[in-house]
């Protein structure tokens, strides 16, 4: 079978600068065989939404370190809705504390959230079985 590659966007939202980590989780899923669209630092919601539909991505991969989860990970899903984008995966790492990723699975807001603490193996291997 030869499917198309994976296409996901790694975003940095709101006003962290730090991309060390999301770089590396990029690096980790090209180098796992998926196609990755990296899109800067500093994105609103709004931006991050329309490069997923330019972009026609399956996994849009947030990095949030600024503490602002519990605002933009809703309001990235929120909008990803409203572009007829329900299908596509969405995924959060950073800093987050485990009654907020708690909340966040729940609400239906993210499919999965990582923290420092997990592998890149892990990363990779969430994404690819949503897929199989």
């Amino acid at each position: 079978m030869n499917r198309r590659k994976i296409r996901v966007l790694v975003a940095k939202p709101g006003l962290d600068g730090h991309d060390r980590g999301a770089r590396v989780v990029a690096r980790a899923l090209r180098d796992a065989g998926m196609e990755v669209i990296y899109s800067g630092l500093h994105q609103t919601p709004e931006q991050v939404v329309e490069t997923a539909l330019q972009e026609d991505v399956e996994v849009v991969g947030l990095s949030i370190l600024s503490g602002a989860h519990m605002t933009l990970v809703p309001k990235i899903k929120r909008l990803l809705v409203e572009n007829s984008m329900n299908d596509v995966l969405l995924v959060v790492g950073g800093i987050i504390p485990e009654e907020d990723a708690a909340a966040l699975i729940a609400g239906g807001f993210a499919g999965q959230v990582f923290t420092p603490g997990d592998s890149l193996e892990k990363i990779c291997n969430y994404i690819s079985s949503n897929f199989e």
